[in-house]
């Protein structure tokens, strides 16, 4: 069985730390290739119809943009929250 579709999507994020969180969220679905500098990683999706690979690309990406709202909004609560004493 040949894919007559494929997509490569290379990943990186404003660290390490958050890279490393958006690979795991793909960790059950997909082969994670990283960098030899770890700062970013790839994966591929092959289908042998476009409607599927289709399919497969919205699943991954909606995975990726969910953790990177959240490393977002964990960010923002992080860099508000100080204690302050008067």
């Amino acid at each position: 069985m040949t894919s007559n579709w494929s997509l490569s999507l290379s990943v990186q994020s404003k660290s390490y730390e958050d890279t490393k969180a958006l690979a795991d969220a793909l960790v059950t679905d997909e082969e994670i290739e990283w960098s030899a500098t770890n700062e970013n990683f790839v994966f591929h999706l092959s289908e042998q119809k476009a409607k599927d690979l289709r399919a497969m690309w919205n699943t991954r990406m909606r995975g990726i943009i969910a953790v990177d709202s959240l490393l977002s909004s964990l960010s923002i609560k992080s860099e508000g929250s100080s204690t302050q004493t008067h």
